[in-house]
């Protein structure tokens, strides 16, 4: 069973992301959006010890450029992205013998996304502070690998067979 409250369902997601979705599979869409909002505000902030460490190697583009024009990418445009990977995937869903309704589709990809919030924040600080290197390619490796898993443990539990 799934521990109530949302830090320890995202702790618990990187262990056993499968239960945490089956848990939340009764989630109504509102709060799916809320889910997909609050990681991409989570993404938005892991950016900025990046932005502010390029306006200081770079002045060309100041640092409210470079903030804006991520929160624009990140609050705007990547929501609708998402909404259109979830969609795809729910529609490469009905090829397969696999029954994925579109809403755990979405449910999946958002959680994943909100899961792997907590790597996303140590890349951008290790971005910030360190710079490119070993450090960053390995926590942004493993914000990646962590995504891919708990988006495809997710989709796993969801998707049921016809």
């Amino acid at each position: 069973m799934t521990a109530p409250g949302l830090t320890p369902r995202l702790l618990r997601s990187w262990r056993a992301p499968g239960q945490v979705v089956r848990g939340l599979r009764e989630i109504p869409e509102s709060a799916l959006l809320a889910v997909l909002m609050g990681a991409m505000l989570v993404f938005w902030v892991s950016q900025l010890p990046l932005h502010a460490r390029a306006a200081r190697l770079d002045p060309a583009i100041p640092l409210n450029a470079r903030i804006a024009g991520a929160l624009m990418a990140v609050m705007f445009i990547m929501p609708l992205l998402c909404y259109l990977a979830a969609g795809l995937v729910g529609l490469l869903a009905r090829l397969t013998p696999w029954r994925l309704e579109q809403k755990d589709s979405r449910l999946a990809l958002f959680w994943a996304l909100l899961a792997v919030c907590p790597a996303m924040l140590l890349s951008g600080m290790v971005a910030g502070v360190i710079g490119p290197g070993p450090a960053l390619q390995a926590t942004r490796l493993v914000s990646g690998l962590g995504f891919l898993f708990i988006w495809g443990a997710g989709l796993r539990v969801l998707a049921e067979r016809k």
